[in-house]
């Protein structure tokens, strides 16, 4: 089954209604503004929703939110989920989608941790639902665009099916509540920068915590309230008042996530509407962690969800039911703030460069200044072990291909000293083949950055090792 169409001023929600009230079993792709989104839909019900834009960068912020309560999902695991499945281009990913035979890349990835025993059914689940309800807030605000209905992918993985109608609920609550913020605020991958100034200071605002001050220098909203593990709309509405007084700049969001649909157009609200809904509690519940074992399964209240149970030595998908997954019209079954809301200053964190191009070394040192990382540049491999076991850095940068030593064989050398053997190293290099990941791998390297790159790139892949 193929068949295709465009809608304009027919909504996205009345088309996935219309799919869910029939029962269909297809994907729903849809195609506008250099965007793909696509819908895994079983029986009238969603098993899972992904767009082209950063599909790992989600899975990332989405994991991280677990990992204080899952102790098995540490970064070495989420490095490791992006160099095994992820997709080097947003091309590949619109060309991998379009092979009916293929599954998502980060679906893999989540079926993969089921599989190793690193995530529950049950888990999982959960993580698929809050990450299909951040595709579909998206796919909501399009409008204008293309759609094709086509066959579900072979072999594709239940883990869980989400209800259509609860799901939409959700999601249009969250954008009335980014439509709030109107029209200061237009998208959550806006970047806040602080820009204060004295006639500022007298004024009634909110305390902005340390940590939140020292990462406001490039990171998306979205991203910085991964960072300071927050819920992203408790934190816009704390940055709000500075926004609208000058406090904060908001820069447009960085490639390719502008390419996603804007939460605020012109004509989308006045602003005496806009005011009202700024004054009203806009939050959702926040769901505190439970006091249970971090073995234990999340404390969440999730209806239809079966009790944890040990999976067996030998995993397949087939072995457990689907699950039928529903969602409480009270509560936010993530829990969106997993430690108090004031945290201290952080520290000073070292980080070694090794590159025998000085160009390179003084790109990284510009682009991490005023970060709170000190930076050790270090020009000639052959030297760098003895100057890595002086200064201890928290992250190493290493290229891969330099004159006397290659990144893989000093990247050997360094995981041999048992001081180093959990410390990020980042291999920075133009290869970007699929041989070159897996010799990375397999000598140890924690991530990959590919030249050139830019600053927001290394700021990320720094954040995800160190923050």
């Amino acid at each position: 089954m193929i068949l295709a169409g465009t809608f304009t001023k027919l909504s996205p929600q009345s088309l996935l209604k219309q799919l869910s009230d029939s029962f269909d079993s297809t994907c729903l792709q849809t195609f506008t503004n250099s965007v793909t989104w696509s819908i895994y839909l079983e029986q009238g019900k969603i098993t899972y929703a992904t767009h082209s834009v950063e599909p790992f960068d989600r899975l990332e912020r989405h994991l991280r939110r677990l990992s204080d309560k899952i102790p098995l999902i540490t970064s070495e695991t989420r490095v490791q989920l992006r160099m095994m499945f992820e997709l080097d281009s947003p091309s590949q990913f619109i060309e991998h989608h379009s092979n009916l035979t293929n599954q998502p890349p980060e679906y893999q990835a989540i079926d993969w941790l089921v599989s190793q025993e690193k995530l529950h059914p049950t888990q999982a689940a959960v993580l698929i639902q809050e990450l299909v309800k951040e595709v579909i807030e998206s796919w909501l605000l399009i409008k204008v665009g293309n759609y094709e209905l086509i066959n579900l992918p072979d072999r594709l993985p239940k883990i869980c099916r989400l209800d259509v109608e609860k799901i939409l609920e959700r999601c249009q609550a969250r954008l009335q509540s980014w439509q709030s913020f109107a029209p200061q605020i237009s998208s959550p991958y806006q970047r806040p920068y602080l820009f204060f100034s004295k006639s500022l200071h007298n004024k009634n605002f909110p305390n902005l915590e340390p940590n939140l001050a020292n990462w406001m220098k490039g990171f998306s909203l979205r991203h910085l309230a991964v960072i300071m593990n927050q819920d992203e709309i408790q934190l816009v509405r704390n940055l709000y008042p500075y926004i609208v007084n000058g406090g904060i700049m908001l820069h447009e969001p960085d490639p390719p996530f502008d390419q996603l649909p804007k939460t605020f157009t012109e004509l989308s609200a006045s602003p005496k509407y806009i005011t009202e809904l700024v004054k009203k509690e806009l939050v959702d519940p926040v769901v505190e962690p439970s006091s249970r074992s971090a073995t234990a399964l999340l404390d969440i209240p999730i209806e239809n969800i079966p009790p944890i149970e040990l999976l067996p030595q030998s995993y397949s998908p087939s072995q457990y039911p689907v699950q039928e997954l529903t969602i409480p019209n009270n509560i936010n079954p993530i829990p969106e703030r997993v430690t108090a809301a004031t945290v201290t200053a952080r520290k000073v964190q070292k980080i070694v460069s090794v590159d025998d191009s000085a160009t390179i070394l003084k790109e990284i040192s510009h682009f991490l200044a005023d970060e709170n990382f000190s930076v050790v540049p270090i020009n000639d491999p052959l030297k760098a072990v003895m100057s890595i076991i002086r200064h201890k850095p928290d992250l190493i940068l290493l290229d891969l291909n330099m004159a006397g030593i290659d990144g893989y064989e000093l990247c050997r050398i360094i995981r041999n000293n048992s001081m180093f053997k959990n410390t990020p190293i980042i291999f920075v290099t133009a290869n970007k083949g699929l041989v070159d990941k897996v010799k990375a791998n397999l000598v140890g390297a924690s991530g990959y950055l590919t030249k050139p790159f830019t600053r927001a790139e290394l700021l990320k892949m720094v954040f995800m090792h160190l923050a």
